[in-house]
């Protein structure tokens, strides 16, 4: 296996000779496979969020289109973002990921001090019709600082100076997330962060004390967010009729009988009694894949899978294919980000992991997250244009 080094030879060395300059032209590299995967996906999330909210609305007297108008306003938002991250380049964010770092630092901290209440944790600001959550904000600003830290480093393998560097620049963001406290975006980070030191040669040992750490933080939130226990608590007894556990495992329960009555073809757009009545309350912000397997079944569940496989496929290689250092580690990092959330989402509708309040990358109701996941998106799109320059 060649080195990292001998990997990013200069550009010329790469370049095929007969290509001319046109062919290099950034927006004659888009990836329109992955770019239609994604796309797939976000309309599959906006039927889902229909589905999943119209009823409730209704028998409440309200618009039951409303979550999903505001779903459409926030895609065409995300649209945006995603247009301009890939005609800026990811370039210009590698300068400007300190400012970017720095902002949502300070967003964190105010999200502490003013941000809404909700459940018991303060994750957004509350702008009336919409909000704001700064994690979500926080996972391509941290990724972009760590990785353009780690993509300057002069040795082959990242070395333990590099490593420690690397923990104490993700450990304030992640400290003030888990304060909020939001074991789940907390996560997203720190798998993102462990699939860069990953690819970059760091030793297995730095990524045992990653993994040591990991769970010494878990230890300290259940101690002081007890809330956080109980949905490993939940999770562990789910068959529990505990009164402390009885939300939490509730809708687990429903969740997962939504995905298995669904059968092979499913019940049917909008004919799913689980994902139109009032037993899974977020259910098209924490729970979609369960409203999916319950309509569409087995089948409408393989095709929202096998559109992840492709995003998933596209994206690693995109980088593979990447220019340099920074490239390679950007999109490596947005690879496990991407791979964990979704993992970590359909688990919970399945019973497999605990319940965290993480999205569904593209399908999951909320602005925070599709914005967050179209600049992840168009950084992966500005490597791939740009990688014959």
């Amino acid at each position: 296996m060649s080195s990292t080094f001998e990997r990013f030879r200069p550009i010329s060395s790469r370049r095929n000779p007969t290509v001319t300059g046109s062919y290099s032209d950034p927006i004659r590299n888009i990836d329109w496979v992955l770019m239609g995967s994604v796309i797939s996906l976000v309309v599959i999330g906006l039927f889902t969020v229909f589905s999943a909210t119209y009823r409730r609305l209704a028998e409440q007297g309200f618009d039951p289109y409303v979550y999903t108008q505001r779903q459409a306003i926030f895609v065409v938002v995300a649209g945006v973002v995603l247009a301009l991250v890939m005609t800026i380049g990811h370039d210009w964010f590698r300068t400007q990921s300190g400012f970017f770092f720095g902002g949502v630092i300070v967003l964190l901290v105010l999200v502490l001090a003013t941000g809404a209440v909700t459940g018991g944790a303060r994750l957004a600001f509350d702008l009336g019709p919409i909000s704001i959550q700064p994690a979500e904000l926080a996972k391509p600003a941290v990724l972009l600082v760590v990785v353009g830290y780690l993509s300057e480093a002069t040795t082959e393998r990242i070395d333990w100076h590099h490593f420690v560097m690397t923990i104490y620049i993700v450990m304030v963001p992640v400290g003030l997330v888990l304060a909020q406290p939001d074991l789940g975006s907390a996560s997203v980070i720190v798998a993102g962060v462990a699939g860069v030191l990953f690819i970059a040669g760091a030793r297995r040992r730095y990524m045992a004390l990653i993994a040591s750490l990991s769970a010494a933080t878990i230890a300290v939130t259940f101690v002081l967010f007890p809330y956080q226990l109980r949905r490993f608590d939940a999770w562990i007894n789910q068959n529990s009729y505990d009164k402390d556990l009885e939300k939490i495992v509730l809708q687990v329960r429903f969740a997962k009988r939504a995905v298995s009555t669904g059968g092979l073809f499913g019940k049917g757009y909008l004919d799913g009694p689980l994902t139109n009545g009032k037993y899974i309350p977020v259910q098209f912000t924490d729970f979609p894949f369960s409203a999916i397997g319950e309509q569409f079944g087995a089948l409408g569940g393989a095709v929202v899978l096998v559109l992840f496989a492709v995003v998933l496929w596209r994206v690693w290689r995109i980088a593979q294919m990447a220019r340099d250092r920074f490239g390679y580690f950007l999109v490596t990092g947005i690879f496990t980000i991407l791979m964990w959330q979704v993992f970590q989402n359909i688990g919970m509708s399945m019973g497999v992991t605990p319940v965290s309040g993480l999205p569904l990358p593209f399908i999951s109701y909320g602005g925070s997250h599709l914005v967050s996941s179209a600049i992840l998106v168009g950084l992966v799109q500005s490597v791939h244009m740009r990688r014959l320059r």
